[in-house]
């Protein structure tokens, strides 16, 4: 009879073998679908599982499982990237206090923002995290800090480590959105960070087929609380989309690296386009978050950002696009490109900027239509 598998295996291994429920002959290798939401009970008695929106059912525990094993904590899945966010926010009593990154997830801040109008639910409080005194200083006043390295879309770095030190002198939490590194080049619990916070609807799932988020917890009743939210809230993951999530993430090893590297290539023939302004991608040697980035991760992810002239010009080059894909989500085998300052709550971002999420597509091809992209010019 086939046992569970030894604890020591390399992460492209584990990310094949766990999550795989019964090893019992007979039993199927992948973790069925179970499209149901009522269950079998014993009579004067409470059985394991009753109804899947308190007790969960084998495809959430199973994803849950894979994911916590890669973080190096207990995992909680939810019904999307941003239902995750706000049961992390949840957790804190009214009127805490967060600090927030200026370039960060718009959904974060308009979260934020709602609380904060609806009779000061939080206190948030935004800053440029790469200043590191205004950092500091934030966080000597906060209940929780909230990361996102690498950010969306200036592909900013902040040390964790760093991070996290103070937070917890000032007794704050951290938490960090991670969903541009996935646990495969990242792992903020070991830098000290308290929650990850990973939406799974891109890199994890990889194929811009499912909404999933999911939340990793250093101590275990943390675990309990966001379960907790989780059932009373009802924000469950689909049985479908844990299905789907699962399956994307037994290849986000070999997906991640073929992105990496083509993202990575992309970066420099774009560094040296004359049509080109900055390039913003952490694995460029003279990126200014290079140094972190090098630090604190185990490669420079698939998301890069480059600065064209002026709005006009950056979407003429999206309209002129055939194989990269004119779209907002990330994470998939295909390519994708947006101009996010087009997005309310974006002023900060320079009005040229495209943010390209690399896909599994082969690098010549992507240049090609990036570099005939480049000569189109806007309308006048």
């Amino acid at each position: 009879m086939q046992g569970e598998p030894p604890a020591d295996l390399r992460v492209e291994t584990r990310l094949a073998v766990l999550g795989r429920g019964s090893h019992e002959p007979g039993q199927p290798l992948n973790v069925p679908i179970v499209p149901a939401s009522n269950f079998r009970a014993a009579p004067g008695g409470v059985t394991e599982r009753e109804y899947s929106r308190d007790d969960g059912t084998p495809g959430w525990e199973a994803l849950e499982r894979l994911i916590g094993d890669l973080e190096g904590g207990p995992a909680v899945a939810f019904s999307s990237g941003m239902a995750a966010i706000a049961a992390v926010l949840e957790l804190l009593p009214v009127g805490a206090r967060v600090v927030v990154p200026r370039d960060s997830y718009t959904g974060l801040r308009g979260l934020l923002a709602d609380g904060a109008a609806a009779g000061s639910r939080w206190r948030s409080r935004i800053v440029d995290m790469t200043d590191g005194r205004e950092l500091i200083a934030a966080v000597a006043d906060a209940d929780l800090v909230w990361l996102e390295t690498p950010s969306n879309p200036l592909l900013q770095v902040v040390d964790i480590a760093e991070v996290a030190r103070a937070a917890a002198a000032a007794g704050a939490l951290v938490a960090v959105d991670s969903t541009f590194a996935t646990p495969l080049l990242q792992n903020p619990l070991d830098l000290g960070a308290d929650l990850v916070v990973h939406s799974a609807t891109k890199s994890i799932g990889g194929h811009s087929d499912l909404l999933l988020g999911l939340v990793v917890c250093r101590r275990p009743e943390d675990r309990a609380r966001l379960s907790r939210r989780r059932e009373v809230a009802g924000a469950t993951p689909g049985a479908l989309e844990a299905f789907l999530a699962l399956r994307g993430a037994r290849t986000l090893a070999v997906r991640l690296r073929q992105e990496q590297e083509t993202a990575g290539e992309l970066a420099r023939r774009l560094a040296a386009h004359p049509a080109v302004g900055r390039v913003r991608y952490p694995g460029l040697p003279d990126d200014p978050e290079h140094a972190r980035a090098a630090r604190q991760m185990r490669g420079f992810g698939t998301v890069l950002g480059f600065e064209l002239p002026d709005a006009a010009t950056a979407d003429a080059v999206c309209g002129a696009l055939r194989v990269i894909s004119h779209a907002t989500s990330l994470g998939g085998v295909e390519s994708t490109i947006e101009r996010r300052a087009k997005l309310p709550g974006q002023e900060h971002v320079p009005a040229g900027l495209l943010r390209l999420s690399v896909g599994c597509e082969h690098v010549e091809d992507l240049w090609a239509d990036l570099s005939t992209a480049l000569d189109v010019r806007p309308p006048s």
